[in-house]
């Protein structure tokens, strides 16, 4: 039990630089705090004590504002920010090294029984407001972006963006993580500069279309250099306007 609280002190530090001493950690951070109360209510479930592990749960809750069902299994090192509106459902399973930022929902999408909620597996990192929703599988080292919506796995060290969520692979991202890594951890799972893929390819579209304009106007100038009558309509065509276009999908 004291390496398991040594575990959890020590993984504070790592990752949360407001961290100052242990004495701090112990008493003042709501992850922690449900972290614990969930390990006795998960002994407690294991062992068939059921509306007991179902108490102490609440009661995490009320203290916490984190609610995990103790049918959740959690494993080491696993470290919950903020925590306020982290929501961890029965059949989740959360890996060694994971990081759950404040209002995370580890959910259900179906009624029935049985495995219902997410597996996360070693080193996964979801942001503020991240919605994983269903038995679906996140990779190991994989990252979720903040208020991204999950449905569908997503593969190892991959980064998760949007709603519903999409997947950004190759080698974009091979460069984004030897940047993450020497930067230190990434708070929110996404970097400032991170942007919706869809939002990237309408603005790639955007840059094309500008530089095809450009060449336009100077094909219309050479031409009436050279005497060709340039028809009145191509003349005043209204412009393509980029920075109108490209705050809408900022």
């Amino acid at each position: 039990m004291l390496t398991r609280l040594r575990e959890d002190i020590g993984c504070v530090f790592e990752r949360d630089p407001a961290a100052r001493s242990a004495w701090e950690v112990l008493t003042c951070y709501p992850g922690f705090h449900a972290l614990q109360c969930h390990r006795l209510a998960h002994w407690l479930w294991g062992h068939r004590l059921r509306w007991l592990a179902r108490w102490v749960s609440h009661w995490g809750r009320w203290l916490t504002g984190v609610e995990i069902h103790p049918g959740a299994t959690i494993g080491r090192r696993v470290f919950i920010d903020h925590g306020m509106g982290v929501v961890i459902g029965e059949t989740a399973v959360i890996g060694d090294e994971c990081t759950l930022y404040h209002g995370v929902t580890l959910g259900g999408t179906s009624w029935n029984k049985g495995r219902r909620h997410p597996t996360l597996q070693r080193g996964v990192v979801i942001g503020a407001g991240a919605k994983v929703l269903g038995p679906i599988l996140i990779g190991e080292g994989a990252k979720i972006g903040s208020n991204a919506v999950v449905v569908k796995d997503v593969p190892p060290r991959a980064t998760a963006v949007g709603i519903p969520a999409r997947i950004i692979l190759g080698e974009r991202d091979q460069v984004r993580e030897a940047k993450a890594e020497k930067m230190g951890f990434s708070a929110y799972a996404v970097s400032r500069a991170e942007d919706d893929p869809v939002s990237q390819a309408i603005h790639g579209l955007l840059d094309h279309a500008v530089k095809t304009d450009r060449r336009v106007e100077q094909l219309l100038a050479l031409m009436e250099r050279a005497g060709v009558s340039v028809a009145d309509e191509a003349a005043t065509a209204d412009k393509f306007d980029p920075n109108y276009l490209g705050k809408i999908v900022d």
